[in-house]
């Protein structure tokens, strides 16, 4: 009794600290794309506990994001559609609230570019493509980073376009 007494304490405790420090790290761009190139869940999941402690104006569109990069990830058929649906529904919905968001295209394009055909989330890609094209040099510089590394591994976007 006391060795479940015990657990459940540090349980409890290392799980607040974990979601304490998630609330005072700040959500940085930076942070945000390399964690989305990479394919480690913890840092995604680490990404959307800041997102979700945080107040920025845009989160249900990066947690979208991660959420079906983080589907594209995990092993059971059936999370990754639950993922999946979660996340394309939060990026969607923010997506619709502010379709001039540039940066929301160009992650739309990377996921649709990577979504397997049984989703069906690839009508968008030619139009978020020539978006990305036209707004590039009025993007800010990390999410031009981003999009240049990304023109390396894509087949869609390329760095000759921009």
């Amino acid at each position: 009794m006391r060795k479940r007494i015990a657990f459940i304490i540090i349980f409890g405790v290392s799980t607040f600290l974990v979601k304490a420090d998630a609330a005072f790290q700040k959500f940085e761009k930076s942070t945000f794309y390399s964690v989305m190139a990479s394919g480690d869940i913890d840092a995604i999941d680490k990404q959307i506990d800041i997102l979700e402690n945080g107040s920025i104006n845009e989160k249900e569109g990066y947690e979208g994001a991660l959420l079906m990069k983080k589907a594209n990830l995990v092993k059971k058929p059936k999370d990754k559609l639950s993922l999946f649906k979660k996340g394309r529904i939060k990026f969607e919905t923010a997506l619709l609230a502010n379709n001039e968001n540039v940066e929301f295209h160009f992650l739309r394009l990377a996921i649709e570019e990577h979504a397997p055909k049984i989703v069906k989330y690839h009508n968008d890609i030619e139009k978020d493509k020539m978006l990305i094209i036209n707004n590039f040099k009025n993007l800010p510089p990390i999410v031009q980073n981003a999009i240049l590394d990304y023109c390396k591994t894509s087949k869609v976007l390329h760095k000759e376009d921009l």
